[in-house]
């Protein structure tokens, strides 16, 4: 038999609801124990809601205890979706038919049907958004209340199409219910694991080349948009980037790094320190399928057990771990940056972004912080 190992990334049910408590207008409702209400709700920082199915619903069936929540939350505005957990599909109760005659939004996607990802995009075709060729503006891609910087990087995001005379359109998944059916036909993302597929993709903007791939797609696709002064500030920004690593590298060598993330967050981590503080990347670790990664310029591979990671950082012995408060517990003494959840033992009340402009002063100011204070 093989040996269970602890793991690391939240399932397909907490995919679920992330994407949907991200709009305004809809109530979410878990369906399922305490534990599988409680973990979601930790997580996302968003008001859900449960039924706590205990054992005699189990047994018995647990429609009225679903029926019971659902008359609760009926009347006071907004629709009504709920998400299926373990339970109650292993047990194979017809949800459908328990709420007919309701305008209920259902989706399953109990734990065992895949990773965080698998339920957001589960959640999102069953919301079936649809472009508004009227609507003016490009959207906003990638927003999962999953990610410890969704909300910076829809402020970044924001702030550079702003710059650009261009309106926001719709935050897949961070806007009001409404918008999904009214989203603009141009998208741009910010991480690309959370990809709605909604309109034309103009691009990522994790990191300064693809921040300037993406805003020249813009100025070409977008009628009026001027990406000038965009494309000047990325200049501007970029030559600080490579001041303060120059800096750092005329003290210290390169460091050798583990990175574990999500594989846009992964990637953009690697790609970042690559070109800038010219770090050797030891291992990529991503939580889901590796897809986008570029075939063999890092070594990556899908590591989502917490003794998986170990013995990575065990067998690459990096300088620098890239990662969750589960890789620091098992980094020793190494410098560590946090950039996936969990991020426990850290006070968080601003909203720092890693897309955009400032998505890289940020992440290569947190590592460049960490490594001096490693050294000093």
């Amino acid at each position: 038999m093989p040996e269970c190992e602890t793991p690391l990334w939240p399932c397909a049910m907490t995919g679920a609801a992330a994407c949907l408590a991200g709009f305004e207008g809809i109530s979410v409702v878990i369906h399922g124990s305490s534990g599988c209400y409680y973990y979601p709700a930790t997580l996302l920082h968003a008001p859900l809601h449960g039924t706590f199915i205990l054992e005699n619903e189990v047994v018995f069936g647990s429609g009225d205890r679903l029926r019971e929540v659902i008359g609760d939350l009926s009347g006071k505005g907004g629709r009504i979706a709920v998400i299926t957990t373990c339970v109650p599909s292993v047990l194979g109760e017809d949800i459908k038919s328990m709420l007919d005659g309701t305008d209920v939004i259902l989706v399953d996607s109990p734990g065992f049907a895949g990773e965080l990802e698998t339920g957001y995009r589960a959640a999102l075709a069953v919301l079936a958004p649809t472009t508004d060729p009227e609507r003016w503006g490009v959207n906003i891609d990638g927003v999962s209340l999953s990610d410890p910087f969704y909300e910076g990087n829809v402020q970044e995001v924001s702030r550079l199409l702003h710059c650009a005379g261009i309106p926001v359109g719709t935050v897949f998944c961070r806007d009001w219910s409404e918008m999904a059916g009214h989203a603009a036909p141009l998208t741009m993302g910010t991480n690309d694991d959370f990809a709605s597929g909604v309109g034309k993709y103009l691009g990522g903007t994790l990191g300064i080349p693809a921040l300037r791939a993406t805003f020249e797609n813009l100025s070409t696709a977008y009628e009026g948009a001027d990406a000038d002064p965009v494309l000047a500030e990325l200049d501007v920004q970029e030559e600080r980037v490579i001041h303060a690593c120059d800096k750092y590298l005329r003290r210290y060598d390169p460091p050798g790094v583990a990175v574990f993330a999500g594989t846009a967050y992964a990637l953009f981590a690697a790609d970042t320190l690559k070109q800038y503080l010219d770090a050797e990347i030891l291992a990529v670790g991503t939580r889901n399928d590796p897809l986008a990664a570029p075939a063999g310029q890092y070594p990556v591979e899908k590591l989502t057990g917490l003794e998986q990671v170990a013995r990575k950082i065990a067998e690459v012995s990096p300088d620098l771990v890239i990662g969750s408060s589960f890789e620091r517990s098992v980094s020793g003494d190494r410098t560590f940056v946090g950039i996936i959840p969990p991020l426990r033992g850290r006070v968080r009340l601003a909203h720092p972004p890693l897309a955009g402009t400032g998505g890289t002063l940020h992440f290569i100011e947190e590592v460049l912080n960490a490594c001096m204070d490693k050294k000093t």
